[in-house]
């Protein structure tokens, strides 16, 4: 049995969730449209330059959370993930997973986006184990804050050494499944680190490397 370890978004889905839900807030006139929708667009252009700061886009992205009761986040989160989020589930995804499933391999997704957005993707996949930024929550309450470590580039490692030391789990013959170049401090961890519908950094670095890359899409 091995680790089969997957990024989220644009691997697993066509699309990026933090993104997404970022404009299903814009669409349900749920938040500011010109400074959320501008905002939203700038920090993913920053993701995708490889040069965001992590620290800022949390407290952004996270600050509608702090805004609303949890039980009305909830059933907005619902309707998005049937709105936005399924139309963009991969066939190719989910066999790749299923393969990985009857193989015994441990399934694992572990994404830079909030664990209150991608927790109902990934099941979706059928997928238990996720690690992702964890958004704070008290009383009932999400209080726009994180906890721990931010899971994105270097701390997408962090996290996962830490979740394999808890279950008694290695990387030995591991592999992870991702499209961006923010994820290769971990793709060079792993022994089978696999391009999924790449990025131009990340293509070039997987051609000059000999990593496998694939397409779900």
């Amino acid at each position: 049995m091995s680790l089969a370890i997957f990024d989220l978004d644009n691997t697993l889905i066509a699309g990026d969730s933090d993104f997404l839900w970022g404009q299903f807030l814009v669409d349900q006139g749920i938040v500011d449209k010109d400074y959320y929708e501008q905002s939203n667009a700038q920090f993913y252009e920053d993701y995708k330059q490889g040069k965001l700061d992590i620290i800022a886009f949390l407290e952004f992205s996270l600050a509608p959370l702090a805004q609303h009761d949890a039980q009305q986040l909830f059933a907005w989160r619902q309707q998005f993930v049937e709105e936005k989020i399924k139309p963009i589930l991969l066939e190719k995804a989910q066999a790749l997973v299923d393969k990985h499933r009857q193989q015994g391999d441990t399934l694992l997704v572990i994404t830079a986006t909030n664990r209150f957005v991608t927790e109902p993707i990934v099941k979706c996949y059928g997928i238990d184990n996720l690690i992702a930024t964890t958004p704070e929550f008290v009383n009932d309450q999400y209080t726009g804050r994180f906890l721990g470590t931010p899971c994105f580039q270097d701390g997408k490692v962090h996290l996962l050494n830490d979740w394999l030391e808890k279950q008694n789990e290695t990387l030995e013959n591991s592999c992870f499944y991702s499209d961006s170049h923010n994820d290769l401090p971990l793709l060079n961890k792993v022994d089978k680190p696999v391009a999924v519908d790449p990025d131009d950094i990340l293509k070039s670095t997987a051609e000059q490397k000999g990593w496998p890359i694939i397409s779900l899409r």
